[in-house]
């Protein structure tokens, strides 16, 4: 234990120092951890040096998982469906051409496929700690384009996870053939609908099960134990500890209990976070960034180029206007935490080069500087640009991405129908062939081992259509009426056939399932075999009990994924035309309210926040109350969550006076102005009060100080003073309140 309590002190130690300095500098703390690994790498020789490296990678790690899960909690697939196209155009284009770009530069300088491949990986991912930072220095979060740059960001983490995945395949087979890829994609989205379907049904029933036992300790116990077994069950399928992680944080990201899941599991993620990055300054060699200075100089270049062009592009596509196109392009140059875990993904995979890794967190401390340059210089280049652009491409942008008024036709009944018969076959399809795996591969050797031949094929057979009945039931038969299919049938009798086709196709799946487990168990073919599917489907079909239970497990799946988005709406969620507004030059906000403000307990027309700032508050949320349209007598109060709308200037002048009362609020509560002393006040034969009652003295209304006692005659005991009795010369008055209010009343520090 001994390395092992020494290399650790030493890190955190480091880590500590350095954050500190950084946090004083304005600066992520991510470049910190770097720092301190850095400082305390066996390379540093002016420096106390880690001694076992192991137990640091094993750290590292551990570090990787609960990034990762932390990431999963604040993902949800229920956000990307909201999202619209425009954020998945968008990160899907900017992923493409960065990873080209990444895979073009390695292959310049020779490094080999494999290097070049996770080069491009790298690239291709922007930092979401970073850029969040620097909007929230430069004030910048209420900006209309910073909401598309989150969605975006999104949306690369989630393919970040599935890039992830196929380049571990690929460093594994080392196969770059279509059907190796096909088959791992496919591979890929298996696990991830049988995964996220069986635990939005599973573990929200468990958690509610046992929430009357479980308090904070229990319930990140319980989250850190699911966990950590997806990680064993994702490494047990052939994928990375990682992708287990976020799979478990993004199930339950859609619980009730995600926000307090989230708030427990941030200081173990923290700690083993900074373990992670602390390990990747360890990496650093200055000899080989010294020796690959031009390519280092050449990737910076290509990212900073290549973010600015496609990312512009991409935002184009999506149908944004150019100038938040820009800005939204010039904030994602810079790479940051993924590109760290695919880099040691690569090292410990062994398909990567030593020089990979220092070159990369070279890179990326470079980027992470020039961030906020490159975010203010965002609208001078599109002014620039403005300049020097025909105009009749700028008429061109304008008409594409002014977002008019739009035309919108009937919906297409065909494409609603066959989305729901796909997603049907695709849901309900993994569940059967999971459920044939888990009857035939695990369940059929122990009903072998206690039941005789051939009873032992009867039962297996029996029970495993059994298992399959509800969910093949669904596969043939569900949104077989839809709205879709009657209009469609309605409307012309060209679509029967089609229709019929269809629900033809659906039953003869449910055939295959069915005759697949008659032939595996009972071996049973020809007529006898045809014949009994025949039967078997016609009691599946024709059974009410299998239609209940059926709806039964339906309605309480979506009763599971819906639960958090019920809770925050009784909670006060954003209302849906936020999204509407964020089309237009306005946009909704929420602010929350800091303790200490100047503002608090003062009602919304004494404050007049909109011929101040120019916003409207249009909804205050105060725990689980919500007020709309909030009056004029409405007061706002430290802890309140305001949902204001205004224009992105309006809004970031507003923000800026929130967060200016806020520092000031700290600066006194750090000076120990508002810290609340007892004193003791004398009348004197001068003092004002003489004569006066407590009450008349306006002690409470005109000093905000609180008399708690009154000693009379030199009495060593006090006595609840009477608000009517005048003072007289002689009263001693102890009374409470901040110092500079004592003050006032001719107290000083006694």
């Amino acid at each position: 234990m001994e390395p092992l309590i020494a290399d650790l002190a030493l890190i955190l130690i480091c880590a500590s120092i350095t954050t500190l300095i950084f946090k004083r500098l304005r600066q992520p703390l991510v470049l910190g951890y770097i720092v301190a690994g850095f400082l305390a790498s066996p390379g540093m020789p002016y420096m106390p040096s880690v001694t076992d490296m192991e137990n640091v990678h094993l750290w590292s790690d551990l570090g990787v998982i609960f990034l990762l899960f932390a990431l999963g909690l604040e993902f949800s697939f229920k956000k990307i469906m909201k999202m619209g196209a425009a954020p998945i155009i968008a990160a899907s284009t900017i992923i493409l051409c960065m990873m080209s770009v990444g895979y073009a530069t390695g292959s310049a300088f020779g490094w080999g496929r494999m290097n070049s491949l996770f080069l491009g990986g790298m690239l291709a991912m922007s930092s979401t700690t970073i850029i969040f930072k620097a909007f929230d220095d430069m004030g910048l979060r209420q900006q209309r384009f910073a909401s598309m740059v989150l969605s975006v960001l999104i949306i690369e983490d989630i393919l970040a996870i599935v890039l992830m995945v196929l380049l571990s395949t690929l460093a594994v087979s080392q196969q770059f053939e279509g059907l190796q890829m096909v088959s791992s994609i496919l591979k890929l989205l298996f696990f991830l609908v049988l995964w996220f379907v069986v635990g939005i049904y599973l573990i929200p029933l468990f958690l509610r099960k046992v929430k009357p036992l479980m308090g904070s300790e229990t319930l990140l116990i319980v989250a850190l134990g699911l966990c950590f077994g997806m990680v064993v069950l994702a490494q047990a399928v052939g994928f990375s500890p990682a992708f287990g992680a976020f799979i478990m944080g993004s199930i339950l990201a859609e619980t009730v209990e995600a926000e307090t899941i989230e708030h427990l599991v941030s200081p173990v993620k923290d700690l083993f976070g900074a373990i992670f990055f602390v390990s990747v300054g360890m990496m650093v060699d200055v000899a080989l960034i010294g020796q690959y200075a031009i390519p280092i100089v050449c990737i910076v270049v290509a990212i900073m180029l290549g973010q600015i062009i496609f990312g512009t592009t991409g935002f184009l596509l999506a149908g944004q206007p150019l100038k938040t196109a820009m800005q939204c392009s010039f904030s994602l140059t810079q790479i940051g935490e993924f590109a760290f875990i695919l880099a040691t993904l690569g090292t410990s995979l062994g398909v990567t080069s030593d020089f990979l890794y220092p070159i990369v967190v070279a890179v990326s401390v470079f980027t992470t500087f020039t961030t906020p340059y490159m975010i203010r210089l965002a609208v001078p280049a599109y002014n620039g640009l403005l300049v020097v652009m025909p105009k009749s491409v700028v008429s061109l942008l304008s008409r594409y991405t002014g977002g008019g008024p739009s035309v919108v036709g009937q919906d297409s009944h065909w494409r609603r129908y066959l989305v729901e018969v796909a997603r049907t076959l695709i849901i309900y399809g993994v569940l059967c062939v999971a459920l044939l795996s888990l009857m035939l591969g695990f369940v059929a050797p122990q009903v072998d081992r206690f039941v005789p031949e051939p009873w032992n094929r009867y039962a297996m057979a029996a029970a495993t259509l059994l298992v399959l009945a509800p969910f093949l039931r669904a596969l043939m038969l569900k949104h077989s009426l839809t709205e879709a299919f009657k209009a469609l049938w309605i409307d012309s009798r060209f679509n029967r056939a089609p229709l019929i086709a269809v629900q033809l196709l659906r039953i003869v799946i449910g055939a295959a399932f069915v005759g697949y487990v008659i032939g595996r168990t009972m071996e049973w073919g020809g007529a006898w075999g045809i014949t009994l599917i025949v039967l078997v489907l016609c009691a599946i079909i024709s059974s009410r009990a299998l239609q209940k239970q059926g709806q039964h497990l339906e309605q309480t799946f979506t009763d599971n994924l819906n639960s958090r988005e019920r809770e925050a709406a009784r909670k006060g969620a954003r209302p849906k035309f936020a999204g509407r507004l964020q089309e237009r030059d306005v946009h909704l906000s929420d602010i929350s309210v800091p303790v200490g403000v100047e503002w608090g307990g003062k009602t919304l027309a004494q404050l007049n926040l909109g011929r101040c700032y120019g916003v409207n508050v249009v909804s205050v949320l105060r725990g689980n109350r919500r007020i709309n349209i909030p009056s004029g007598t409405t007061p706002v109060l430290p802890g309140d969550r305001l949902q204001v709308i205004g224009s992105d200037e309006q809004l970031a002048t507003f923000n800026r006076e929130m967060e200016r009362q806020a520092q000031q609020a700290q600066e006194r509560s750090a000076d120990g102005e508002s810290e609340m002393k007892l004193q003791r006040l004398v009348i004197t034969s001068d003092s004002p009060f003489r004569g006066k009652s407590i009450q008349q003295a306006g002690f409470r209304q005109d000093y905000h100080v609180l008399v708690v006692g009154l000693e009379v005659d030199d009495s060593s005991s006090l006595e609840t003073p009477n608000l009517q009795t005048p003072l007289d010369e002689g009263d001693v008055l102890w009374v409470v309140g901040e110092e500079a209010n004592l003050a006032r009343l001719g107290i000083r520090n006694t």
